[in-house]
């Protein structure tokens, strides 16, 4: 598997595979970026980002307060797609908590932006 590691500006290419049982990682130049190729390869995760509704029809940005396993990613969607803001929902507003279990919260990042036809 070939990645590029996101840890620090160098992001170094690197080259993730098993052998023997070992993940074994090339190409990085620090400890941060073995331990996410280790990560990556054996249980990669991703931070959520997206727009909610709001209840007067517009919409504000969101995301998960922590990474979800990738697999997962399309089912935090469809629940945020299900989910409706306040209207006047500040930054740092959880829409929800504790995600689908997965220990993760919705969390408003920035302003609502109000609905085009008002």
């Amino acid at each position: 598997m070939k990645t590029i590691c996101i840890n620090c500006p160098m992001g170094c290419p690197l080259d993730i595979t098993e052998e023997e049982g070992k993940v074994v990682v090339r190409g990085y130049t620090c400890k941060r970026g073995l331990e996410y190729g280790v990560s990556e390869y054996t249980s990669p995760v991703r931070t959520v980002t997206t727009l909610m509704r709001t209840s007067d029809g517009g919409v504000v940005p969101v995301k998960t307060s922590r990474p979800v396993p990738k697999g997962r990613m399309f089912d935090v969607l469809e629940r945020i797609r299900s989910l409706t803001a306040p209207a006047d929902a500040d930054i740092g507003f959880v829409a929800e908590s504790d995600v689908l279990g997965l220990g993760s919260d919705i969390v408003v990042t920035g302003r609502p932006a109000p609905h085009p036809a008002k």
